[in-house]
């Protein structure tokens, strides 16, 4: 058995971009326009009501400015998961393209790390676009906005093995769809995107902290504007490491299963 190199993951990687040179128009509403239509809609159009408004949460900052850095995580963290979601089950199961990458001299490890890679990619260039966005709305400056794209990117792979690790067990699409309805939705509402997790019922606060995304939001925002991070961000940063890792594990181990015969 050959040991592990870097050459074959990176050959899924430009096999991988070469796909996606045919197929990126697909995702540019997504990449661009998503990220205009939020900021514009929750940003400026609810941040004029939360600023002019009153409440218990104390947002020190213009509503828009706290809630850029937060849509950065998220966005990183609903892309990291779509990528690892149905186009892992198409790579299984419907185009069953995966089998031909097992047919070559890559393995299971070279194509999920191969996988992981092009997410990562993928996270760079999604995150950059939504730094520059939020950078031309006024929310951070140039500087602010660049320190947040690396713990988001981590946060969106964060996510990502864990998911392909979880599709590799499914038979079909209808688990992705109730992940995404009962998982990384709520996720997205309640992990302190929109508002501080102390706004939050009591009972509900401690689940909302130890979640991966809470730790993104919770680095981004504490790096885009140089706020008081709630907990040490070197936990944040390991949470998310570590998750990445386990992911990785994961995805290694359920992949072989569902693929070698």
């Amino acid at each position: 058995m050959q040991g592990f190199t870097l050459v074959h993951p990176a050959r899924f990687i430009e096999a991988s971009a070469r796909v996606y040179r045919r197929t990126f128009r697909g995702s540019l509403v997504s990449t661009f326009f998503n990220p205009i239509l939020f900021l514009m809609a929750m940003g400026i159009g609810l941040g004029e009501l939360v600023d002019r408004g009153s409440g218990t949460a104390t947002i020190e900052v213009p509503y828009l400015t706290f809630l850029a850095p937060g849509l950065l995580a998220a966005t990183a963290m609903m892309t990291g998961a779509s990528d690892s979601a149905f186009p892992v089950m198409a790579g299984i199961k419907w185009r069953k393209s995966y089998d031909a990458v097992l047919a070559t001299p890559l393995g299971v490890t070279d194509l999920v790390i191969g996988h992981l890679g092009w997410v990562g990619i993928r996270l760079v260039f999604v995150t950059t676009v939504y730094s520059a966005v939020m950078t031309a709305f006024g929310a951070t400056t140039v500087l602010e906005g660049l320190v947040a794209i690396p713990p988001a990117v981590a946060t969106g792979l964060a996510f990502a093995g864990i998911v392909m690790a979880f599709t590799a067990r499914l038979d079909d699409s209808q688990g992705l769809t109730s992940l995404f309805r009962f998982g990384i939705t709520p996720l997205f509402l309640f992990s302190g995107t929109f508002f501080p997790i102390s706004q939050l019922p009591g009972w509900i606060q401690p689940a909302a902290y130890a979640t991966p995304l809470w730790h993104g939001v919770s680095l981004c925002r504490g790096l885009a504007l140089g706020t008081d991070f709630p907990v040490d961000p070197l936990i944040s940063i390991g949470y998310l490491l570590g998750l990445i890792a386990l992911g990785a594990v994961l995805a290694t181990k359920t992949m072989g299963k569902r693929l070698v015969k």
